[in-house]
């Protein structure tokens, strides 16, 4: 398997039947199996919470007040600075998510011990986990779906082209919306000249700068208490250096007593390095206070000009923003008086200006119909490719004769295009379609498969894409839903090939799936219907022969049943 994060272990505490249940994992190929209300699907349940789902009161075990899942995985450094970005602690390549939730519906979140919003576990989930539930291949018969199981499997390729494509078209649409503001407001557009004209000269006349406020605060505050810090700062250095009782001379004598015998013990040595830290820091401190003292004067000149300026200052300031903070009041009309001559050049130059814009709007509307074609084309590459590795797929999953197909529509780019037709995805529709057999007709997923065949279908998917994909763990709920006999099998067959390049986790009922794993656990309840960490039991040898069995045939006693599953277990190689 390829190097990419990994689920180490799961623990739960209280969640549905669940009492307590760790499970250690490793890598490759793990299936969960057990009786009906055993318990299987709570171990996933647990992980969506974990991974940000949604928290409901009604999953807290009765009589517990409340639940808690951990997921701990190893990771590597790409996963770990995003979890980093986003306020989660993660060392040594580990993180560890925790989501607990009392009985009041009320739920907290941890990424490495640090508490963080669900939404962070919500984001950390896309790198590390794919989930599918039950039901969750319907989801590739919706054609968003589709056409991002296309635009995965393209992979950077396309990520680099579609953001290009983005570029252009924010570019196109922010030009285009500037262009019918300016038409619309042709009425007002006097008034608007007049506000901006009047905003720059009371600008230009005051000239405020960045930091000005809380300088002048600071001014005539020290202008202002002259005496007082006369007194203050004297009073200081009097005690600091005064030849008799001064705290800088004394520390000096001190210094000196130390010094003359810091030679005949190791641990004056230590003191003495205190005391001269003192000594110069103190010595250093006197310094600017005296330093200070004698540039201390009082200025009432000053201090009227200064009191002038921020009244002045306070009174434009009220009247151009809305922010709080005077000193970000500054900054923010800064700003916008650096863009006023481009504003007002786009209200005065009337008809001409508009001409103008509209003229670059051409040019840029050129530019996204490029890019969308270029989109397109990479997208209809993609496309041919993903039809042919997916068909090969379910052709060994027992769907022999059926052929996958994915099919691009886009627009005729020699033809003149209208800016209506391009979305922030492109210009393009994607279809998934199936033929069922040679020259038959070609109908929509949705309508061409069955339940069984679509969770093959999209397992089918996953194994291809998996190839590309940097996600490190799998994880499917009942993917064998609709399948027996041979179908079942190479369902198994193909899961462990997934797990060739991911960790693969798959809860399962059926014996043919399970027996393809490499690591088998069995989820049980106890007698008071409970599953406590006696319940969860990774089974090997006889043990997993007489579970498999059980599958078979709903009973261990049975003989045939345990030969036909040590015949199962045997087709792993």
């Amino acid at each position: 398997m390829s190097e990419r994060s990994e689920l180490e272990e799961i623990s739960i505490r209280g969640l549905g039947v669940i009492e307590e249940a760790n499970l250690e994992l490793g890598p490759g190929f793990t299936v969960l199996t057990g009786e009906t209300g055993a318990g299987k699907t709570m171990v996933l349940t647990a992980l969506s919470l974990v991974l940000g789902g949604k928290a409901d009161s009604s999953l807290v075990r009765k009589g517990r007040d409340r639940l808690v899942a951990t997921a701990t995985f190893k990771i590597q450094p790409m996963i770990e600075e995003i979890a980093v970005e986003k306020g989660a602690v993660a060392e040594g390549g580990e993180l560890i998510l925790t989501r607990s939730l009392n009985s009041e519906g009320k739920s907290r979140a941890s990424a490495g011990g640090v508490s963080v919003p669900a939404s962070v576990l919500t984001a950390l989930g896309e790198v590390l986990i794919e989930i599918h539930g039950q039901g969750a291949s319907m989801s590739i018969t919706k054609v968003a779906k589709q056409r991002e199981i296309l635009d995965r499997y393209a992979g950077s390729q396309l990520k680099d082209v579609l953001s290009h494509y983005r570029v252009a078209l924010e570019n196109y649409n922010s030009l285009k919306a500037k262009i019918a503001s300016l038409k619309s407001n042709a009425a007002g557009r006097e008034r608007e000249i007049a506000a901006l004209q009047e905003f720059s000269n009371s600008f230009m006349k005051m000239k405020p700068q960045p930091g000005e406020a809380s300088a002048l605060l600071a001014e005539i505050s020290r202008l202002s208490s002259v005496e007082s810090l006369r007194k203050s700062v004297g009073d200081s250095v009097s005690l600091l250096l005064s030849e008799e009782t001064g705290v800088v001379d004394a520390l000096s004598t001190a210094k000196r007593n130390l010094e003359s015998v810091a030679d005949k013990d190791p641990l004056i040595s230590e003191i003495l390095a205190a005391v001269t830290d003192s000594f110069f820091q103190l010595s250093e401190a006197a310094q600017s206070a005296h330093t200070y003292l004698e540039d201390l004067e009082a200025d009432p000149q000053r201090l009227d000009m200064a009191q002038a300026r921020r009244a002045d200052l306070s009174a434009f300031l009220k009247r151009y923003s809305s922010v709080e903070e005077a000193d970000d009041q500054i900054t923010e009309l800064i700003k916008r008086h650096d863009l006023v001559a481009e504003s007002i050049a786009d209200l005065t130059g009337g008809e001409d200006r508009v001409a103008q814009m509209e003229e670059e709007l051409k040019q840029l509307f050129t530019q996204l119909v490029s890019r969308s074609q270029i989109l397109s084309e990479v997208r209809h590459d993609f496309a041919h490719q993903l039809s042919a590795s997916v068909t090969q797929e379910i052709h060994m999953l027992s769907m022999p004769h059926t052929q996958f197909i994915c099919t691009v529509s886009s627009p005729d780019y020699s033809q003149r295009l209208s800016s209506n037709i391009f979305s922030t995805t492109g210009a393009d529709d994607v279809s998934m379609l199936l033929q069922a057999h040679k020259d038959g007709p070609l109908v929509q997923v949705a309508k061409g498969a069955s339940g069984g065949e679509l969770s093959r279908i999209m397992l089918a998917l996953e194994v291809v894409l998996a190839e590309s994909e940097p996600v490190g763990t799998y994880i499917f709920d009942e993917v064998d839903a609709g399948v027996g006999g041979k179908a079942a099998v190479e369902v198994g067959r193909r899961l462990r090939k997934l797990s060739q390049f991911a960790q693969v986790i798959v809860v399962s009922h059926l014996p043919q799936v399970a027996a393809w794993a490499d690591s088998h656990f069995v989820v049980k309840k106890n007698d008071d219907g409970a599953v406590s960490q006696s319940d969860v039991v990774k089974v090997t040898g006889d043990l997993r022969i007489e579970e498999i069995a059980r599958m078979l045939a709903g009973q261990e006693e049975s003989q045939s049943a345990r030969e036909h599953a040590a015949e199962l277990l045997a087709m792993r190689g």
